[in-house]
C-alpha cells in the first residue's frame, strides 16, 4: 500500500513538472505551481510567497485561500517573519503540523482572511543558489503532512524555480524584442513629423479590437507586433514622396504603395516573425478585393491585416497630414461605417465603433499588454 502511494505521488510529480514547464508566462507558471502543489500533497489550499530582493520584505504572489486577493494587496512580512520567512531565510523545508502553536506563525493572515490554518508544509523556491520565495501547502485533507509530502513538494519546488527563471528570461527577451520593434517604428516616424505617435495609436486600437473579438493570446501578440511594424517598409520610400505636401501622381502612388511589400521583405529575414508578416504585407488590402499588393478579397485577407486596416485608417483620418487636415471622430466613424463591407470587414468596424463609443476616441487609452 505504501509502495503504491509512493508510485502514485512520483507519477503525479512528473505530470506536474511537465505542467509547470508548459508555459512561459511568469504569472501563469506561478499560479499553476500553487494549484499543482496542493494537488500533489492533497492539501486544501496553498500559496507562493516571494521575497523582494531589494527590501527583503515578503509578499503573497499567489494565494488560493479565501480572501487571497486581499492578502496579495495588503500583507507584507518583514525579512524572516512567519513560517515562510523562516524557510526563505534558512533555505530549509519545514513541516508544521500544529501551526497555531508555532511561534513563527504569522497569524495576521488568518485573522484578515477568516481562514484557520491547521498544518502546513513549506519549502524554499531557489534559483541559482538564491532563495526567491517559499511554496506552501496548507491543511492536509486527511491527517497530517509527513516527510514524504515535504520531499515531494521540495522536488516540485526545484522544478518550479527553473520554470519561473525560464519564464522571467523569456519575458525579458520579449520585452527587449518589442522595444527594438518600437525603436524601428520610431525611426520611420522621425522622418515624418505629421505621423508622430501613429504607431502607438494603431497598436492600441488594434489590440482593443483583438480583445473585443476574444483573440487568443498568441494571435494578440502577433497582432501587436504587426501593428507596431506595419509601416516599417516606408524606410524604403524616398522623402520626396513620403513628405510631399500635394497629391501624389500615379507613379509616386505606386512607389508609396510598395511600402507594404518592402516591410514584408524586411521581416522575412527573421523567421520568428513569419506569423506577423501577413499583417504588415496585407494591411492595405480591401474587403472587396481592390486593395494592394495582392488584391485579396474578404476573408482571404489575414485577420490581423483586416484589423490593422481599420485602426490605421481611423488614425490617418483623425490626425493632420501634409496634404490635409484631420477630421473629427464622428466623421471618421461615419466614413468607416460607410465603407464597411467594401473597404473593411464589417464585423471589425462594428467592434471598433463600440470601442470608440466606450472610450471616447483617441483620448481613450487601451491596455498596451497583449
Amino acid at each position: 500500500m505504501e509502495t503504491e502511494r509512493s508510485f502514485y505521488k512520483f507519477k503525479t510529480l512528473l505530470d506536474l513538472m511537465a505542467l509547470a514547464n508548459s508555459s512561459l508566462d511568469t504569472q501563469e507558471v506561478m499560479q499553476m505551481a500553487v494549484e499543482a502543489a496542493i494537488s500533489l500533497v492533497a492539501a486544501e489550499t496553498g500559496s507562493l510567497l516571494l521575497s523582494d530582493q531589494d527590501t527583503g520584505q515578503i509578499f503573497f504572489e499567489v494565494a488560493l485561500a479565501p480572501q487571497g486577493e486581499m492578502l496579495k494587496k495588503e500583507v507584507r512580512l518583514a525579512r524572516g517573519q512567519g513560517i515562510a520567512g523562516w524557510v526563505i531565510d534558512t533555505g530549509e523545508p519545514l513541516v508544521v503540523n500544529d501551526v497555531q502553536s508555532d511561534p513563527r506563525f504569522f497569524r495576521i493572515a488568518d485573522e484578515m482572511s477568516g481562514f484557520i490554518t491547521r498544518n502546513m508544509v513549506c519549502v524554499p523556491v531557489r534559483t541559482r543558489e538564491k532563495t526567491i520565495g517559499a511554496l506552501q501547502a496548507i491543511n492536509k485533507k486527511n491527517g497530517s503532512f509527513d516527510d514524504e509530502d515535504k520531499d515531494a513538494l521540495m522536488a516540485f519546488a526545484n522544478q518550479v524555480a527553473i520554470s519561473i527563471e525560464n519564464a522571467n528570461l523569456y519575458q525579458e527577451l520579449k520585452g527587449a524584442f518589442y522595444g527594438t520593434a518600437k525603436a524601428l517604428a520610431e525611426i520611420i516616424e522621425m522622418r515624418d513629423p505629421y505621423t508622430g505617435g501613429h504607431t502607438h495609436r494603431v497598436m492600441d486600437y488594434s489590440l482593443a479590437i483583438g480583445r473585443l473579438m476574444t483573440l487568443p493570446r498568441e494571435e494578440l501578440e502577433n497582432l501587436k507586433l504587426a501593428a507596431i511594424l506595419h509601416d516599417i517598409g516606408k524606410i524604403g520610400v524616398r522623402d520626396n514622396i513620403l513628405l510631399k505636401k500635394g497629391s501624389l501622381d500615379s507613379e509616386e502612388t505606386k512607389k508609396l504603395n510598395q511600402h507594404s511589400e518592402y516591410g514584408a521583405e524586411i521581416l522575412s529575414h527573421v523567421k520568428q516573425l513569419r506569423d506577423v508578416i501577413p499583417g504588415v504585407r496585407n494591411h492595405h488590402e480591401k474587403y472587396d478585393g481592390t486593395g494592394y499588393p495582392d488584391r485579396l478579397k474578404g476573408e482571404e485577407i489575414p485577420l490581423i491585416a483586416r484589423i490593422i486596416a481599420v485602426a490605421d485608417t481611423f488614425d490617418a483620418m483623425t490626425t493632420d497630414r501634409p496634404y490635409r487636415n484631420a477630421i473629427g471622430v464622428p466623421q471618421a466613424i461615419e466614413e468607416l461605417e460607410r465603407n464597411a463591407g467594401t473597404c473593411f470587414d464589417s464585423k471589425i468596424v462594428e467592434c471598433f465603433v463600440s470601442y470608440i463609443n466606450r472610450t471616447g476616441g483617441p483620448a481613450g487609452k487601451a491596455d498596451h499588454e497583449a
